[in-house]
């Protein structure tokens, strides 16, 4: 970069520096986080300063940049490990537990239709989309997310009137792990559409 081109560039800084702290504040909570932010995308538009050829719009770069490192910083700070006061307990796989879910669970499936039965294994046993099982069933994807719903619903009415039934009070235990899977799931698809 040219000696004029430093000078107009450290002359911006001076000149805007309020500013794009303030910018990097709306971007970043914590105050040390935003200057950091703020002299990152300093140190990455100076790089590239003799490129933006209108300086009125430095601004705009300079706050794409910001955004773009907070994304990136956002990004790598969600693989970090984060540490703990305590291990968490390691799990041990019973099989006669799942067993018994799966046993469970498949009696209450016969409380279902058989197209509703069909619909749900293909969902979550084969785990297809929503399309593929319409497909598969000669169906529309509408038809498949009623299906699915009012399929989910009755299990989960099963499950509550079995649950309602058991007089030891261990409820939650009578519930199939791959049942409440199944059920936490699909809640977790219809939050998200």
């Amino acid at each position: 970069m040219a000696h004029g081109e430093v000078l107009e560039f450290e002359e911006y800084v001076r000149t805007r520096q309020d500013a794009l702290l303030r910018s990097a504040r709306r971007l970043v909570p914590d105050p040390v986080d935003a200057q950091d932010l703020l002299q990152t995308a300093l140190v990455r538009t100076y790089g590239r300063w003799d490129g933006i050829a209108d300086k009125r719009l430095a601004d705009a770069y300079l706050r794409r940049v910001m955004i773009n490192t907070r994304t990136e910083w956002w990004r790598a700070r969600k693989l970090e490990e984060v540490p703990t006061e305590q291990l968490p307990d390691a799990s041990v796989d019973d099989s006669t537990e799942q067993h018994a879910d799966r046993a469970l669970l498949m009696d209450i499936m016969k409380v279902l239709a058989p197209k509703q039965r069909s619909v749900v294994v293909l969902r979550h046993w084969e785990q297809m989309s929503t399309e593929e099982t319409a497909a598969a069933l000669g169906m529309s994807a509408g038809t498949v997310k009623s299906t699915l719903h009012r399929a989910l619903a009755r299990l989960r009415q099963e499950l509550e009137s079995r649950n309602a039934d058991d007089s030891a009070g261990a409820a939650e235990s009578a519930v199939p792990t791959q049942a409440r899977r199944v059920l936490e799931r699909e809640e977790r698809e219809r939050c998200a559409a």
